[in-house]
């Protein structure tokens, strides 16, 4: 009987090139690597900050996810959720569609 055959059996062995250790670049590469990574990061436009929402709002929005009686959440957004609820006649919160029409663009 043979050997038991290996799952690294399965792959192509690389060779590595005399007097450089396993997984390691050498100097040139990793500095030319290093400075494109620095290159893509700073040609990135950065975003505007927001500004931080309101503790309340935040709790108000909690309150409406974690409330069953308009249904389930998952799947779709908290304004797609607020108008379900309006067409099946459970009468969601006004002030909910109020705060998410008003900051569509934070999720």
């Amino acid at each position: 009987m043979g050997q038991p055959r290996r799952i690294t059996d399965s792959f192509p062995r690389r060779r590595r090139g005399p007097g450089r250790p396993p997984g390691r670049l050498k100097a040139k590469a990793k500095a030319k690597a290093k400075a494109q990574v620095k290159a893509k990061v700073r040609d990135c436009p950065r975003a505007p900050p927001q500004p931080p929402p309101d503790p309340a709002l935040l709790d108000m929005l909690r309150r409406f996810d974690l409330c069953w009686e308009y249904g389930p959440c998952t799947g779709i957004t908290r304004l797609q959720r607020w108008e379900r609820a309006q067409a099946l006649g459970l009468s969601p919160p006004g002030p909910i569609r109020d705060a998410l029409l008003e900051h569509r663009d934070n999720p």
